[in-house]
């Protein structure tokens, strides 16, 4: 009977331990479940760029890796994004990743998370505020990206060739395109080029082709350069070139400068009609995850996270690069 006692004794006690252990022993959270994050999306299919971006976040912020996902696609509209974060301020997440339509307007919700004890992480796009009420930002040197696409128009048009200039530029006060369209219209200033015109495509393959196909109407062959924001737009300037006759990349056509180097436009610079294609590093997903369970585990970000980028050329890239892409 004595014997029986103890072990009666023993089975309630591990019991006990086990009922006392977390369900979630494992995950880094500070309620002890999942990682509640609220990822205000600037346009989640905005682009090939924009959609890789995403499911990057996506995947990696999964409920197989300890975090419930809360996507808010503002759909370019600043105004909804703004209110989209207040929202998550008002579910009481437990962070906050954003992907900013515009560079200002953000001073009262991110106080607002501040107050609240929401910890902010910017990324892709920077924004127009006191560094106090974010935790880090994560992403591009866009003005850099900018400075390798005119570093390779100096060469282009070192030997004679005018470097008449038309500039397909991204969303009007995004954070790329305000970077990219300083590098080139600095290097316009130190150079002597000349910018024939300037426009917003918005991104976008078919508002690029009809901007495009415009000039093609209003200059003709005076353009010797397309600088375009973006992938899809640059497509959509090539689409409206060869549509009008006109040769577009290679050593003799109208050179094609594009940014974030996917991998279909990285297809497109090894046949020769994008010259120079700039990347912008759309996976931010694993450094995003790395930098939330840093900070469950008492650690702090640098204040600016930058991801590695290259640029890829025409006559140097191969299939193999390109073979050896994620996205």
């Amino acid at each position: 009977m004595k014997k029986l006692f103890v072990l009666l004794l023993v089975a309630i006690v591990t019991l006990g331990l086990v009922a006392c252990e977390s369900p979630t022993t494992g995950t880094p959270s500070k309620s002890g479940g999942l990682i509640t994050v609220g990822f205000a999306q600037c346009k989640a299919d905005e682009s090939d760029w924009r959609k890789a971006n995403t499911n990057s976040v996506q995947q990696a912020l999964s409920k197989e890796n300890g975090f419930d996902l809360i996507l808010a696609d503002s759909n370019n509209d600043a105004a909804k994004q703004v209110s989209d974060v207040q929202g998550f301020i008002d579910q009481e997440v437990d962070y906050i990743i954003i992907a900013a339509v515009n560079v200002d307007g953000w001073d009262t919700v991110l106080k607002n998370a501040k107050d609240a004890g929401i910890p902010v992480i910017l990324m892709d796009r920077t924004i127009n505020a006191s560094d106090e009420l974010y935790e880090c930002w994560l992403g591009s040197d866009f003005y850099g990206e900018g400075v390798k696409a005119t570093e390779w128009m100096k060469k282009r048009f070192s030997g004679g060739t005018p470097a008449n200039i038309v500039h397909l530029q991204g969303q009007l006060g995004a954070s790329a395109q305000v970077g990219r369209t300083e590098a080139l219209e600095d290097a316009i200033t130190a150079n002597g080029w000349t910018l024939l015109a300037q426009q917003t495509g918005d991104w976008s393959t078919d508002t690029a082709k009809e901007i495009m196909s415009s000039w093609i109407q209003q200059f003709g062959s005076d353009i010797t350069c397309v600088y375009a924001e973006n992938d899809n737009m640059a497509d959509g300037a090539i689409q409206a070139l060869e549509e009008a006759g006109m040769k577009a990349g290679g050593d003799d056509g109208v050179a094609i400068i594009s940014f974030d180097a996917n991998r279909a436009y990285l297809q497109m610079t090894l046949e020769g009609k994008i010259n120079c294609n700039v990347e912008c590093n759309p996976l931010h997903g694993p450094k995003v995850a790395e930098i939330i369970k840093n900070m469950e585990s008492g650690g702090k970000p640098s204040k600016t996270e930058t991801v590695e980028e290259s640029a890829f050329f025409y006559d140097t890239i191969t299939q193999e690069i390109i073979d050896a892409r994620q996205y």
